[in-house]
């Protein structure tokens, strides 16, 4: 099963339908025979790490899955995959959130002062390098193609650097940008879990 982890940072209204449903992730990965979940994140908590806690409860029970973050949620996607390892047998990284750029983090830290804590991290948010070099799972990497100032191609560099064994899918835009479509993701994503 895949869990699709939507993307934002204290973000109204980014939540799974407007990340995933809406754009036609879900539909068109159900389509392709995958079973799929996309729970909505603990928006405005405290911690990556109470993001993870939340996120494991919304996992379905059963055997491992594979964890789709998008954006931040990848932040929270690891955290979980670190946390709960026998819970998560692959990860995909995609469009992840560039850390550690003075512009964007100073925008956030602007508009929600309340949020600067989650902004610390290595490569990605709540997750420190060590962290990721140390991920013993199967990870792939799905930059945004084009990138952006929130979702920079060195950001994609970096995580296939760092993870061992990492591959990169194939880049498309992140929803919910004007320019995404659901069909190029919904063929990696496809592809990659058979």
């Amino acid at each position: 099963m895949l869990v699709l982890v939507h993307g934002g940072l204290w973000d109204d209204p980014v939540d799974a339908a407007a990340f995933w449903e809406r754009p036609g992730v879900v539909d068109g990965l159900r389509a392709a025979g995958v079973a799929v979940a996309a729970p909505d994140r603990a928006m405005r908590a405290g911690s990556w790490a109470a993001e993870a806690a939340h996120l494991g409860a919304q996992v379905p029970d059963g055997p491992p899955v594979v964890l789709v973050g998008g954006s931040n949620g990848c932040s929270a996607a690891v955290r979980l995959a670190l946390a709960a390892p026998e819970r998560v047998r692959a990860l995909v990284l995609a469009w992840p959130a560039t850390a550690g750029d003075g512009r964007v983090d100073g925008r956030i830290r602007e508009a929600l002062p309340e949020a600067a804590g989650l902004l610390a991290g290595g490569t990605l948010r709540g997750v420190t390098d060590a962290e990721l070099a140390g991920l013993r799972l199967p990870v792939a990497v799905l930059p945004a193609t084009p990138e952006n100032p929130v979702h920079q191609r060195r950001t994609a560099d970096a995580l296939l650097a760092l993870v061992p064994g990492a591959v990169e899918l194939p880049g498309c835009p992140e929803p919910p940008h004007p320019a995404f479509r659901p069909e190029p993701l919904v063929a990696a994503l496809a592809g990659w879990v058979a």
